[in-house]
């Protein structure tokens, strides 16, 4: 599953830019607009965007013109930035389908647990626990890896396993490094024990096995074949 895509509409760039920068830690895919007319031409050419954070005060059109125009054809979720906290704006703003309406100043970081709290509740939730690569997806909240499509039955070290290994695709990865990772710094076990669990794994994987490479004294890699 890819980014979602957020666009984040706002005259000044700074405001952008801080907003941004705190959705990209979240591994969100950020789109700017810095006026209104900008903000309905990004939303109808991408089509996919799934959260508008939407300034009322812009140029061009503002922010109540944009929520008009994108509600006259989609049920995206919007939140609504401005400077004022005047009740007939907040009145307005759910009257025109508003999502959420947040008073500048804010906190980013709080910002951001709006966007994630309003994208759980629609149905966007679990992004970031779902891995996929190459025909294998990987579920980290129901514990369910499939393989083309048909479900594989993995032990819990063979489930964290292959978790790090998807989560680092394309990275050598010492034995030290994947025992202290996926066995815990308190393990003090024979690294070799690595080895056993990723043949088994190898094995319940079928032809995808072939994505975990050995690295001769070193350890692993996974990587998926082009």
């Amino acid at each position: 599953m890819g980014k979602l895509k957020i666009l984040v509409v706002d005259d000044e760039s700074r405001m952008r830019k801080l907003v941004k920068d705190f959705l990209m830690k979240k591994d969100f895919d950020v789109l700017e607009a810095g006026d209104g007319e900008q903000a309905v031409d990004i939303f109808f050419e991408e089509k996919d965007i799934a959260l508008i954070i939407l300034d009322v005060m812009m140029p061009k059109m503002d922010g109540w013109q944009v929520c008009r125009e994108i509600r006259a054809h989609s049920r995206v979720p919007i939140i609504m930035l401005t400077a004022k906290s005047d009740e007939r704006d907040e009145l307005m703003g759910f009257d025109l389908g508003v999502d959420e309406y947040i008073s500048k100043p804010f906190s980013p970081k709080i910002l951001v647990a709006r966007v994630e709290a309003i994208l759980r509740r629609s149905g966007h939730g679990e992004q970031e626990n779902v891995l996929t690569c190459g025909g294998i997806e990987l579920n980290k909240t129901a514990h369910i890896v499939s393989v083309d499509g048909k479900n594989i039955e993995l032990s819990f070290k063979e489930f964290e396993l292959l978790t790090y290994f998807m989560e680092n695709q394309g990275i050598a990865l010492s034995r030290e490094k994947i025992l202290n990772h996926v066995w815990n710094y308190d393990y003090f076990g024979d690294a070799r024990t690595i080895d056993t669990h990723v043949k088994k794994l190898r094995s319940k994987m079928g032809d995808k096995g072939d994505y975990i490479k050995t690295i001769w004294g070193m350890g692993y890699k996974f990587e998926v074949d082009q």
